[in-house]
């Protein structure tokens, strides 16, 4: 694929003539936004972006037509359900912290709800609204049919815990036969009471509200939100047999066990980690791997139904097509399973943005949000930006600017922080007071530790003050001077 920066310039003066032509259209003509969103996929599980194993040719089919961020990010989670500020932050388009007080309501169980979400500002502009699958703002009292005009195929965020569902914790043990079966319906799960795969289910609705709106006057707006690839990772036989055990991957940052992982939040009793036995063995990783990529691969045929139904009805011309997860998955990275968690793999998601006059077959490494998309579409759809923390990327893509943001954060409740900026990353454990510090041009698997290293304790000290301020664009709150120190001089 072509980078970003080799073509922009080329596209550029077309795209804003393009633009500004858009900007002015009347509602009737205001094109349509479908935002596909999975759950649990980290950033380079797409077969177009070099991954030696999973295949995704529908999404592969989606990064062909537009614009790939490969370097897009979450900010990270206020527990250990990491898609739930995911979601707060997408919908209500906050930082992370100013996200949880907009949304849930600061030390109070009543949230206020001084802000609109992302629905309700389509709406004013005129958009007819669909929502279908995996919403998780419901304990905020947040009813989505209050915010969509049109829901179906909802379905709960949680899912079995290990007490309910045991066959599926704690597994597979090399020499002794695995208890769980990805394929069986017996399970339910993603199969349920009907013995359909919910993403199924969801591409059937999807491609019945697609058919529905070609029937309308108005836009749309499309918030299709899957439960897939979350575990537990269920997909036909089919699609599991597309991975052989023997031939799935073991990440270069595979360890049995995490050394700080009681200090991070990480630990035994965290439901993410209990899915596989500690300590972490690779064959253990490579069977959890193998049914990710299975139910990636699942999915993916899904979102081709989807596409295919917005081209059969003659509005694929006029359509944004947003593709994101909420959060990415360690699967055995760093002897971790969950994502709660500040490295790349957990913090990193797919990003695609497609539609018209958006370049095609584009991949840029510049750092944005993915929730970056709120607002992107906000712009598409002529509504002011008043009161929104993200940034459209509607500029990175005219090429009007080469930066997104200045530096990206990223948290765990109370016991993880991040900085990244430029090649480098600072991580802090406030409870275990360790730092630390990687370059992630030399050492993308952040295996290698540089924060002990004296060369290096400049470069530390900027990123902690980078830290700093971010804390402060973001609503973080917590005071890492007992934790840190050395960093605040006398």
């Amino acid at each position: 694929m072509k980078t970003l920066v080799s073509v922009l310039f080329v596209v550029f003066t077309v795209f804003t003539a393009h633009w500004s032509a858009l900007s002015c259209f009347s509602q009737v003509n205001k094109p349509n936004i479908l935002f596909l969103f999975a759950d649990d996929q980290t950033f380079d599980t797409l077969g177009v972006l070099g991954h030696p194993i999973v295949k995704t040719p529908q999404l592969d089919r989606l990064c062909e037509n537009g614009v790939t961020f490969s370097n897009a990010h979450n900010q990270g989670g206020w527990h250990g359900a990491i898609c739930v500020a995911s979601r707060c932050m997408i919908n209500s388009g906050q930082f992370i912290w100013r996200a949880r007080a907009a949304l849930e309501g600061k030390h109070t169980e009543t949230p206020p709800r001084d802000i609109p979400l992302w629905s309700e500002r389509m709406k004013e502009a005129g958009y007819e609204t669909y929502f279908l699958g995996k919403w998780h703002l419901e304990h905020l009292n947040h009813d989505v049919t209050s915010v969509f005009d049109h829901v179906q195929a909802y379905s709960p965020g949680g899912m079995p815990k290990p007490e309910n569902l045991p066959e599926a914790y704690n597994r597979p043990i090399e020499g002794q036969p695995d208890p769980w079966s990805p394929s069986d319906p017996k399970f339910q799960g993603y199969w349920g009471n009907s013995g359909k795969h919910r993403s199924e289910i969801q591409a059937e609705t999807a491609v019945d509200f697609i058919n529905q709106a070609a029937k309308s006057d108005k836009p749309f707006f499309m918030y299709i939100a899957f439960n897939a690839p979350h575990d537990h990772r269920q997909s036909p036989q089919e699609f599991v047999d597309m991975y052989p055990v023997d031939q799935m991957d073991v990440p270069p940052n595979f360890l049995p066990e995490y050394p700080w992982k009681d200090e991070i939040g990480e630990d035994a009793e965290m439901r993410d980690e209990k899915l596989a036995p500690f300590p972490r063995t690779k064959y253990a990783v490579q069977v959890h791997r193998r049914e990710y990529y299975g139910i990636i691969s699942h999915l993916d045929a899904q979102i081709g139904k989807i596409l295919d139904a917005l081209e059969k009805t003659g509005q694929r011309d006029n359509t944004y097509i947003f593709y994101a997860a909420d959060n990415g998955l360690a699967i055995g990275s760093h002897g971790i399973m969950g994502k709660q968690n500040l490295f790349e793999h957990s913090v990193k998601v797919p990003l695609i943005v497609v539609g018209p006059n958006i370049p095609k077959n584009i991949v840029t490494t510049t750092p944005v949000y993915f929730q970056d998309l709120m607002p992107t579409s906000l712009q598409i759809a002529g509504v002011p930006l008043d009161g929104i923390d993200f940034k459209s990327l509607l500029p990175l893509i005219q090429g009007e600017s080469q930066e997104q943001y200045h530096a990206i954060y990223g948290c765990y409740v109370d016991l993880q922080r991040m900085v990244k900026k430029g090649n480098h990353k600072l991580i802090l454990y406030p409870v275990a007071k360790k730092i630390l510090l990687f370059n992630l041009e030399n050492d993308p698997y952040e295996m290698n530790d540089l924060a002990e290293k004296p060369e290096y304790r400049e470069l530390t000290q900027s990123l902690f003050s980078e830290l700093l301020t971010l804390q402060k664009e973001t609503g973080d709150e917590l005071d890492l001077k007992p934790f840190f120190p050395e960093f605040y001089g006398n």
